[in-house]
């Protein structure tokens, strides 16, 4: 199984790329990161579908699509890890996540995610969500592997 995160806005070094990085590399499954960024100044629902196309055309066609969202399901580690687990299991191919810019996703790119994915009730910074996603990655691939990593 591949993973993609599609992810607006770009590293530019320090911390955050610092743990993402770590995390990514740990991973027994290949992980591609996309970085897309509008250049242009637009606003509002402009920019949302702007950024929209961009994620859209980074992943691959019939990718399964997770679009992070702060209302989506909130899922426990162990239950992220059966998710996965599930779709390696169904012979899915590539699982794409789907990181917004500061104004969120558009309407379409919820309404055609497979699912809603939340890290939670708090906001954060889409530059950081690449860190926490890759290392809930890497935590899926230990449960699953039935590593002590997991101690919960």
């Amino acid at each position: 199984m591949r993973l993609v995160i599609a992810s607006v806005g770009r590293f530019r070094g320090g911390p955050l790329q610092a743990m993402y990085s770590e995390y990514a590399g740990r991973l027994p499954w290949p992980l591609d990161l996309k970085e897309v960024e509008e250049k242009k100044p637009l606003k509002g629902e402009k920019r949302k579908s702007r950024e929209a196309e961009l994620l859209m055309g980074a992943v691959p066609n019939g990718s399964t699509l997770i679009a992070l969202h702060e209302k989506g399901k909130n899922m426990t580690s162990p239950e992220f890890a059966r998710m996965l687990g599930q779709y390696a299991d169904d012979g899915v191919q590539t699982v794409s996540f789907l990181i917004g810019g500061a104004d969120g996703h558009s309407a379409d790119t919820l309404a055609n995610a497979d699912r809603l994915l939340s890290l939670g009730a708090m906001t954060w910074p889409h530059l950081m969500v690449r860190g926490l996603l890759a290392e809930q990655l890497y935590r899926a691939s230990a449960i699953l592997a039935n590593h002590p990593y997991h101690r919960a």
